[in-house]
């Protein structure tokens, strides 16, 4: 099948259509794009469900190592006030990965915004077919109504003038036979014309989930940024209740990161499917919808030289038809307007008709060839396959990097805050300031001393 123009499945589409497939039993699923079928569903489920196994596993391991590090922590003297050893590495081993967590956030910024730009890209390509197949049927109506207006004015009118002359009268006849038939013919070249199917329907609700989608993974974003600069800010303040809150937060983005991670893998290994081979399951898809035969379908989507245009026999007849009323229109202004003046005007009305008709035509033909839907065809898949894949690729990246650094985070944090000095909300006052707790517990003593 031909492939559209500009477009090339790329080498990501590629490795992943590679990558095995298994249904729930573990029985492999071949990995063409099916998505009605049970076993493929199976197939992208397991594929997310690959995270849910991450999240199990890394929940377990930061239990583990805080269970270790509680029970089985040395007791410190009494009184001691020397940190721990290793105390330093644990804090900068924290740091880093939050650090590592917002360059993910950034990774993630950029593949939103490539997702978006994909989508919005399919949309476009949805629009614009959806005024081209719009153009086609206005301009199949007008070019019918005025040829039906030609046939009941200015040809019965023109019968009439003639009606002393039976051979001018056949002539008029001709043309309006001719007439009729080119309008029959172009009805039916209006194809799209009460098909259930909507392009600018597809793009509308493709906009609407694209918007709630890219909102819901800047809030993602925001929110973990806000838990990086919270945790960092907690740390260098040495402020134990900012670094539990962070904490506790940082648990539930682990929980969304790993969520997150599961529905872009299986939307990467889904997308990557469909990428690698889109013709069969649109052609299919778009005739199960739209209800129009095999033929209209594949030279739009295919156009190429294997497959002939649909309207080509339709095309020639209305051209001939409208060539014929051309010539009986010239006869009959050389015969019948020196011995009819009043012919004149109606034979002027149907020119002009005429050549408004043949205009459009020539506006349909240019419409209707495979080119221009073609190409719609091929930027939308250039959209989805190429920009909206690669920044599912960046978004997979964000939420692997963003599960790690949270991972580390949450095992580094308790060790952190139990190197922070007890007294931390007191520190910083002045001993001076007559509001300090210790001044005045000191100020009581000594008051009951003098007494």
């Amino acid at each position: 099948m031909g492939a559209p123009p500009g477009y090339r499945p790329s080498a990501w589409v590629h490795l992943l259509h590679q990558l095995p497939r298994a249904d729930f039993q573990l029985r492999p699923v071949p990995s063409g794009f099916a998505p009605q079928e049970q076993e493929y569903q199976q197939a992208l489920l397991l594929v997310a469900a690959l995270a849910g196994l991450g999240l199990g596993l890394s929940l377990i391991f930061i239990a583990v190592y805080l269970i270790r590090f509680c029970c089985c922590r040395p007791p410190e003297p009494p009184g001691s006030k020397t940190p721990s050893p290793g105390g330093g590495c644990v804090t900068w081993s924290c740091i880093v990965a939050l650090l590592a967590g917002c360059i993910g956030i950034g990774i993630g910024f950029y593949g939103n915004s490539e997702t978006s730009d994909g989508v919005s890209q399919l949309s476009s390509a949805l629009l614009h077919a959806n005024h081209t197949l719009s153009a086609i049927d206005h301009l199949v109506l007008e070019t019918v109504e005025r040829l039906g207006e030609a046939v009941r004015t200015e040809l019965t009118t023109l019968e009439e003038v003639l009606e002393p002359r039976t051979e001018l009268v056949a002539a008029a006849r001709g043309a309006r036979r001719q007439a009729e038939a080119a309008a029959q013919q172009l009805q039916g070249l209006a194809f799209w014309q009460g098909v259930p199917l909507s392009p600018l329907q597809v793009a509308e609700d493709v906009s609407f989930v694209e918007e709630y989608r890219w909102l819901a993974y800047v809030l993602l974003l925001l929110l973990e940024l806000l838990v990086c600069l919270f945790t960092l800010l907690g740390l260098a303040k040495q402020s134990k209740w900012l670094v539990i809150v962070m904490t506790v937060m940082s648990l539930l983005v682990l929980v969304l990161s790993w969520g997150s991670m599961g529905l872009e893998a299986a939307t990467a290994v889904g997308l990557s499917d469909f990428c690698s081979n889109p013709d069969p399951y649109v052609l299919n898809l778009t005739q199960e919808e739209t209800g129009l035969s095999s033929d209209i379908l594949s030279y739009y989507f295919l156009c190429n030289q294997a497959v002939s245009n649909p309207f080509q026999q339709r095309l020639t007849l209305s051209q001939r038809a409208l060539a014929n009323i051309h010539s009986q229109l010239l006869g009959l202004e050389r015969e019948a307007v020196p011995q009819f003046p009043s012919a004149q005007k109606p034979l002027l009305s149907l020119e002009e008709t005429l050549n408004v008709t043949e205009g459009n035509f020539h506006q349909l033909v240019a419409l209707l060839h495979c080119r221009g839907l073609h190409k719609d065809y091929g930027a939308a898949l250039r959209g989805l396959c190429e920009d909206a894949l690669e920044g599912l690729l960046f978004l997979l990246l964000f939420s692997l990097l963003s599960a790690g650094a949270l991972a580390t985070a949450l095992c580094s944090l308790p060790r952190a805050w139990a190197l922070f000095p007890p007294s931390d909300d007191y520190d910083d006052t002045d001993d001076d300031d007559p509001f300090n707790p210790q001044q005045e517990s000191k100020r009581f003593v000594q008051w009951q001393s003098s007494i």
